[in-house]
């Protein structure tokens, strides 16, 4: 089956490849490239961290929002006995905190979501969709100059213990650009996964591994948050802008839904012109507001309630949101899967000898309005994650997401802007500069390069009305990570992988 594939690393997009190449489809292309991944982009993507997965099955014609992400454990150990603590990460400019240990760890859902979607979807053996990361971890992979950097930010985390140093610094310095990773203890866990299938991660010896470390390390994990854990199946949040058709991540995650949002201020704001820059601002700000439940200002925009009750409902979920990577796949079947998955950054501990180390969802601040460890227990994290479809009424399909925290909405709503108001092409819509407005009201903007809305005399304007907003000279990983794949209204396939985040697209030949 030909396809296309579009990823955050050659090695994540080419195990995804393989799946369509050998005749697999989209589901099981998106499943090789989200367990590959943890390899070449082992900072973002982890078997101990969450993710969603939008599919699309054409023989239905029915989308489905599959969640998998990180579960609050069903017990909350006692404070005083917590492996709990900051690290400082360092981005060069700046510094920012991040929390980690075993008392950071929240149930992750990366191993059920795998064999729910392998379950529900996939054509293709499961042994055969792990083999391109079983060959990663065993053979290893060069680091990239993207993952060289992340090493360094978050050095801290990778060194804390002797067996995560032993992994990425195993000369006593961490792993440089061009220099080899390896993983083999992660290779066998693949196979035992294969022996065992998911009961190695709910009552097997993974299990083991994961209740040990936590009683022994700290944690708050038991064997019932992995005996409990279920993976949800979710109908999607779907939204029209103009005459597309949006299928967004619905409550109760709250990134859908702020695009959802973001797009009715939109049609509001110019109902029969593209947005220009301060419409996209005003936009943003907007949805700001709405993501802090400000009454009056969903009352005002949120023409459809369905979007209001999705906010509503995603603002009583606790939310973290940081260290994403997506993958978009199509096939020419017309099956398509948009998948994000997280790790945060990593409690800082390797897992045994089972070559996993365990998220940081807890340690979000995002968790924390009150204080740490205020969170309810047993229930399912929001995100900003947001991996979408878009359905256009000439039967085209458009699969996207990206990665980069509460940058993702943005991202995410602008490419699809490009897209539908001013009819940039799937590369013209990603590669376009971008806008994004933190919560404070701070506006940062990419200076380059010179295309619509991001026309000289719009800067200007913006400048004049917000002289506080930050250019940045180019493009930056800071405004997210855009993978998109597309279907055209005759059947051509088209890939982009963000540059901003070192992506690749890869477009497969039919088998022969």
């Amino acid at each position: 089956m030909q396809g296309v594939v579009a990823a955050g690393h050659e090695n994540t997009a080419r195990a995804a490849a393989a799946m369509l190449h050998a005749g697999g489809n989209a589901f099981d292309a998106a499943m090789a490239g989200m367990v590959a991944s943890g390899l070449p982009e082992t900072v973002l993507s982890s078997l101990g961290g969450g993710g969603f997965m939008m599919a699309y099955r054409a023989d239905l014609d029915q989308t489905i929002l599959y969640d998998f992400f990180a579960q609050t454990p069903c017990r909350k150990r006692p404070v005083s006995d917590l492996d709990f603590h900051a690290i400082d990460a360092d981005f060069g400019p700046a510094t920012q905190e991040f929390h980690i240990g075993a008392g950071s760890s929240a149930t992750p859902g990366v191993i059920p979501g795998l064999f729910a979607i392998h379950q529900d979807l996939c054509n293709l053996p499961l042994a055969q969709i792990l083999e391109p990361a079983i060959a990663l971890a065993q053979d290893g992979v060069e680091v990239s100059a993207f993952h060289a950097y992340l090493f360094e930010v978050i050095e801290p985390i990778l060194t804390r213990d002797i067996a995560a140093k032993t992994l990425f610094a195993p000369t006593g310095r961490l792993l440089k650009k061009g220099e080899r990773f390896h993983n083999r203890d992660l290779a066998r866990t693949l196979e035992a996964l294969l022996s065992h299938g998911e009961a190695h991660f709910r009552t097997g010896a993974l299990a083991k591994a994961i209740i040990a470390q936590s009683a022994e390390q700290g944690g708050h994990l038991s064997a019932q948050d992995l005996v409990s854990y279920k993976v949800e199946r979710r109908r999607p949040l779907v939204q029209t802008y103009r005459d597309q058709q949006l299928f967004l991540n619905p409550a109760p995650c709250a990134g859908g839904p702020l695009i959802g949002f973001a797009f009715g201020v939109l049609e509001r704001l110019c109902p029969h012109g593209a947005p220009d820059l301060l419409d996209l601002v005003q936009a943003m700000s907007l949805t700001n507001k709405a993501r802090s439940q400000k009454t009056s200002c969903l009352e005002q925009f949120a023409d459809d309630d369905h979007i209001a009750r999705h906010l509503a409902a995603a603002n009583t979920h606790p939310s973290a949101s940081r260290g994403t990577t997506h993958i978009s796949t199509i096939d020419t079947a017309g099956n398509a899967a948009a998948l994000t998955i997280s790790n945060g950054e990593g409690n800082g501990l390797m897992l045994g000898d089972s070559g996993i180390m365990l998220n940081n969802m807890l340690g979000e601040e995002d968790l924390h309005d009150q204080g740490f460890h205020c969170w309810q227990e047993d229930k399912r994290l929001s995100s900003m994650m947001a991996p979408t479809l878009i359905k256009s009424p000439d039967n085209s399909l458009t699969v996207l997401g990206s990665g980069g925290s509460n940058r993702i909405r943005s991202a995410i709503l602008q490419v699809a802007s490009g897209l539908i108001d001013h009819g940039f092409s799937l590369k013209e819509a990603i590669e376009a500069p971008r806008l994004h407005c933190e919560q404070g009201g701070h506006i940062s903007f990419e200076n380059a390069p010179i295309t619509a809305p991001f026309t000289r005399s719009a800067k200007q304007q913006l400048m004049k009305v917000h002289p506080d907003a930050h250019g940045w000279p180019a493009p930056n990983m800071f405004f997210g990570g855009v993978h998109a794949v597309r279907r055209t209204a005759t059947n051509q396939l088209e890939g982009v992988g963000d540059q901003r985040r070192a992506g690749v697209a890869i477009i497969t030949d039919p088998v022969s």
